[in-house]
């Protein structure tokens, strides 16, 4: 059998490539499962999803609901046998509003990091892919969009929409796009020149399916990880957005960021307000980050034995 028949079989569908790409898989998977911070991550993750998911059955109240026969200037009943995390100053109980909060404020992070790592794609594969001018023009655009500090960026968009969850999501989504573009434009780069690469050109395969087939797959590890960790940043960039009042307009809604704000000029009197929402951002950002870290170690050759 000749170089090029070996070749041809190693970059078949059905060849030694694919056969490497599944083993691959299943020691990213192996790792993950026997990495404690992965398994921390998960867990963390999967609690909030179902938080998220089954809130009317969780939450023992209404989270819109008032009830201010409690409510006495400056005096806000804390967490009670009946109410676990205390009422707002609005009556509301907070336990409610934090189980129902995890569904805007998980929405928020996985649309708009979705909404930007697809944006970014696209744009990393043009410019990887076809080079020349449209690399160069792809990423002037993408320079000038990285030179402002993304909060900043994400501020000005939100609010030169109408504030809303939508305008939140398509703000971070924007930020996330120069991101993930630069990311795969770099990981494809890196792959131009490699041996299977210079193997499908050498046969006779069209650039088209070298770029489609070959180049994009092998370079969609770091785009897959920095989904992870964007995510997580997501989270955190919604609520800042509103807190700064950029989000939805409605105080009914319960959002971690709003209650947030809502809670600001109770930080002496009644601190629960703000601590318990703040510490949900966290534990919830965590989980995706050490999930992405875990995600990094996996498929990063130099940590394998």
């Amino acid at each position: 059998m000749s170089i090029a028949e070996i070749e041809s079989v190693e970059l078949a569908p059905g060849g030694e490539a694919h056969t490497s790409g599944g083993s691959l898989g299943r020691d990213v998977i192996r790792r993950l499962v026997h990495s404690p911070v992965a398994l921390i991550g998960a867990v963390v993750i999967l609690l909030f999803l179902f938080i998220a998911i089954f809130a009317p059955l969780l939450a023992p109240h209404s989270p819109t609901e008032t009830d201010l026969t409690n409510i006495r200037p400056g005096i806000i009943p804390g967490p009670s046998s009946e109410h676990w995390f205390g009422l707002d100053q609005l009556g509301r109980d907070e336990l409610s509003r934090v189980l129902y909060g995890a569904r805007d404020s998980l929405l928020i992070g996985v649309v708009s990091m979705s909404l930007g790592a697809i944006g970014g794609a696209i744009i990393g594969a043009l410019a990887g892919g076809f080079g020349g001018w449209v690399d160069t023009v792809l990423m002037r655009i993408v320079d000038m969009m990285l030179a402002i500090p993304g909060l900043l960026f994400a501020i000005g968009i939100a609010a030169l929409l109408q504030p809303s969850l939508k305008s939140v999501m398509i703000a971070i989504a924007v930020v996330n796009v120069p991101i993930f573009a630069r990311l795969l434009r770099g990981s494809m780069l890196s792959q131009r020149n490699g041996d299977y690469v210079l193997a499908a050109r050498s046969i006779g395969v069209r650039q088209r399916r070298i770029v489609t087939r070959h180049i994009l797959p092998n370079s969609m590890s770091p785009v897959i990880v920095q989904a992870t960790l964007a995510l997580a940043t997501s989270i955190i960039d919604a609520a800042g957005l509103a807190y700064l009042g950029l989000g939805s307009q409605d105080p009914g809604i319960p959002e971690w960021g709003r209650m947030l704000a809502d809670s600001q000029n109770l930080l002496a009197t009644s601190p629960q307000l703000a601590l318990i929402p703040g510490a949900a951002i966290v534990f919830a950002a965590l989980g995706f980050n050490l999930v992405g870290d875990a995600l990094r170690e996996a498929l990063d050759p130099k940590f394998r034995r």
